[in-house]
């Protein structure tokens, strides 16, 4: 039963590893594509929160998130294949962070191609946090589980 466990985690684990190795290979110098196309994403985002909230977000160098983002995918993807509830709460922390930047469904109209494929990667994402979170509250449902100790029957001879 470990064993199907160990590679359920190692199966669900591999989309992050995967992305992360991806972003890797195409960071270069200026963070590759992925920092161009998070400029983007992110200047749009933080100028939503400033409008809706009045917060103002720091100018930040696009490649250093990328690079934060590899190491939270890897780091994250490791621990959680070694039974980690650790590397679960770095995966579903980086899921809460990226998920509404990436997939910004909410800046286009419900008729445009772009609001569809945007809707259902966001909706992936959420699914992806679920089952995080269903990890982590499984992990701790199970150590709080104490096993039942028998009372010692008294010996008669």
């Amino acid at each position: 039963m470990a064993l199907i466990s160990f590679f359920g985690r190692l199966l669900f684990v591999s989309v992050f590893a995967l992305s992360a190795y991806q972003e890797f290979n195409e960071f270069g110098v200026d963070g590759g594509p992925a920092a161009k196309s998070l400029k983007l994403k992110y200047d749009v985002f933080s100028k939503h929160v400033t409008t809706q909230t009045g917060i103002q977000f720091p100018h930040v160098d696009m490649k250093h998130l990328i690079l934060g983002a590899i190491i939270m995918k890897s780091l994250g993807s490791l621990l959680f294949v070694f039974d980690s509830t650790f590397g679960a709460a770095i995966l579903l922390l980086h899921q809460a962070i990226a998920t509404p930047i990436l997939f910004d469904f909410y800046n286009y109209e419900a008729d445009k191609k772009e609001f569809n494929q945007l809707f259902f990667k966001f909706t992936q994402g959420l699914a992806l946090l679920g089952a995080l979170l269903f990890f982590i509250g499984m992990k701790n449902s199970l150590q709080r589980r104490s096993p039942k100790k028998k009372a010692t029957k008294a010996k008669t001879n």
